[in-house]
């Protein structure tokens, strides 16, 4: 996949993804688009736009390499940790220190919006090879899809220092 439309890439110029711009996956029935990661931040970090789909999100899982941290835009979201379950409603920021279980779903009855990002970054070299493109017009993918990607998690995760656990 070309990432060519982000101009200035680690060349000590400001970094400007436009609305809409960035590749975009559906990955574990959730649309995933790429706003940051080596390509552009010289892996300080890895940003992605997430819409999540009620009941969406990706299955119990460990980031060995890098710290991730959420912030939901639009709904609600629920995250999973060895502490409970916490609901995030709008403008809610969460922290998952690396080497941390977790998990989220949505909750809400309409699509959840976030950001999310790992530090390092790098991350982008899983999210651009799971799933399958998400054009503008692209509905979600089959319940056999998202299956496909959990697999796809499980057999590839640890290359990206990932542990999936169910």
């Amino acid at each position: 996949m070309s990432l060519g439309f982000f101009a200035g890439q680690n060349r000590n110029e400001v970094v400007i993804v436009p609305p809409g711009e960035g590749p975009s996956r559906w990955a574990f029935g959730d649309r995933y688009t790429v706003k940051s990661g080596e390509h552009n931040t010289g892996k300080s970090l890895f940003l992605i736009e997430a819409l999540v789909p009620e009941g969406g999100g990706p299955p119990l899982h460990v980031h060995h390499w890098e710290e991730e941290a959420f912030y939901v835009l639009e709904g609600a979201v629920e995250f999973r940790d060895k502490n409970g379950r916490h609901e995030a409603p709008a403008g809610t920021f969460v922290y998952v220190p690396r080497g941390t279980e977790h998990a989220f779903r949505n909750v809400s009855a309409k699509p959840a919006k976030m950001l999310f990002m790992t530090l390092p970054g790098g991350k982008e070299r899983f999210f651009l090879n799971v799933g399958v493109p998400a054009d503008e017009d692209t509905p979600p993918p089959s319940e056999e899809q998202r299956l496909k990607d959990v697999a796809y998690g499980y057999a590839v995760g640890p290359e990206f220092g990932d542990e999936y656990l169910e």
